[in-house]
């Protein structure tokens, strides 16, 4: 599109939005289910059409100079359709949020007071490269009974458009108003601006991107927003940590997928263990083809090469990590706090009393205990899917799902009832 007087698209996207989550907010849970399963067959049915819309953003990405991570999370194959369909799925056979009554209880005056699930209301979300956000958004909001505006990234302009086409489909089949989700269409950056001052017709923004982005719309926007900064992830290796479990635990999560906000950024190694555990983990990362720089401590390491002040608290996206020794978990706490984003930190140990000290005296969205920081997905916590992972600590937390894109209403049932 070209020449588009952006402030009056958005404005009409934000009116039919509006429009459309009045209509959804009371929609059964059986159509929500209908239009996600018919997405879903959507998705399966013109697979062909959205590879070839990918291969497009791909060679697009090349122009641009794209690093290798970032283009592993633009492009999409087989196995991540299928995994598309599967999140659409496993999001439609999830319990419907909506009304579900969180707390019922009866005052002395003898009124009925409950409280229940609502939907926010119009939901922007604002996301960069990963097209499968599309569905994944899409399927969530819808589930959660709002209505959603997408707005990708340039990168992946094509993809989301034909992913975008399977989601409307599924709501017209299931009847349900097309304008429930919707695709800003243009890559002009000025709809961000937009998007990020509706306050009369979006609810809240939802920014899932690198931190140029999430920063931006931190600053800018006037509209509620669930932050997730950056995905600065450490993994603490402790004095008594499994061997076997530690090596296992750091290439999966530094090396599955390294361009994914739960890939691990930076290791805190117990010095006792440098020569041992520390050393032969070092190794099999570089071998492994990842560029590891470390602090004047792990320097003796064949292929470690001397870390900078910049490469603490870095967040890749990249096949490079930043290492350096500590000598108490203690410390190690005092380093997360200091150079860390709140969002998955691990800590790999056979202590128990380790574990507790770890777990209570960090405050991230997410914790884990020897295990890969790769889990930091909404779908591996049995969400289906997520619109993100929130560092933030108001209102929703960690992966957000169907349930954290609620809010709550109290339903008050009287008799007759007069206050004296």
């Amino acid at each position: 599109m070209t020449n588009i007087n952006i402030p009056e698209l958005m404005a009409e996207i934000g009116a039919r939005a509006k429009a459309a989550a009045a209509q959804l907010a009371s929609a059964t849970a059986e159509r929500k289910h209908a239009a996600l399963i018919s997405s879903a067959e959507n998705v399966w049915k013109t697979r062909e059409d959205i590879l070839a819309a990918n291969a497009r953003d791909l060679e697009y990405g090349r122009e641009k100079g794209l690093s290798e991570a970032m283009m592993d999370r633009l492009m999409l194959n087989d196995e991540r359709i299928q995994s598309m369909i599967d999140g659409l799925r496993s999001v439609a056979e999830q319990a419907d949020p909506v009304g579900e009554v969180l707390d019922d209880w009866e005052q002395p005056s003898g009124l009925n007071i409950k409280r229940v699930r609502t939907p926010l209301g119009v939901i922007g979300v604002i996301y960069e490269s990963r097209p499968n956000v599309t569905a994944d958004a899409g399927a969530l909001c819808l589930k959660a009974g709002n209505a959603v505006i997408l707005r990708g990234g340039s990168e992946g302009y094509n993809s989301s458009r034909a992913i975008h086409a399977c989601l409307q489909q599924g709501l017209r089949d299931a009847n349900l108003p097309e304008d429930a989700v919707q695709l800003v269409p243009t890559r002009d950056r000025a709809a961000v601006t937009e998007m990020l001052t509706m306050t009369d017709t979006i609810d809240v923004i939802v920014p899932r991107g690198g931190k140029g982005l999430v920063g931006l719309v931190q600053r800018e926007a006037r509209v509620p927003v669930f932050a997730h900064l950056e995905g600065i992830v450490h993994i603490y290796i402790d004095k008594f940590a499994d061997p076997e479990k530690a090596l296992k635990i750091v290439l999966n999560a530094k090396t599955r997928r390294p361009g994914i906000c739960g890939a691990v950024e930076c290791l805190l190694i117990h010095e006792d263990i440098i020569k041992t555990i520390g050393q032969g983990i070092l190794r099999a990362l570089i071998h492994a083809g990842v560029e590891v720089r470390g602090s004047a401590s792990l320097l003796q390491i064949d292929g470690v090469i001397p870390a900078t002040e910049e490469d603490w608290g870095r967040e890749y996206l990249d096949m490079i990590i930043s290492a350096r020794t500590v000598n108490c978990v203690e410390e190690a706490i005092a380093y997360i706090r200091e150079y860390g984003s709140n969002h998955t930190d691990c800590v790999i140990t056979e202590d128990a009393a380790t574990v507790q000290t770890f777990m209570n005296q960090l405050d991230s969205a997410i914790l884990m205990h020897n295990a890969s920081t790769q889990f930091a997905d909404g779908g591996e916590f049995g969400m289906g899917a997520e619109i993100g992972i929130a560092t933030g600590k108001m209102h929703a937390r960690g992966p957000v799902g169907a349930k954290q894109l609620t809010s709550f209403k109290y339903l008050v049932t009287g008799d007759g009832t007069i206050r004296a």
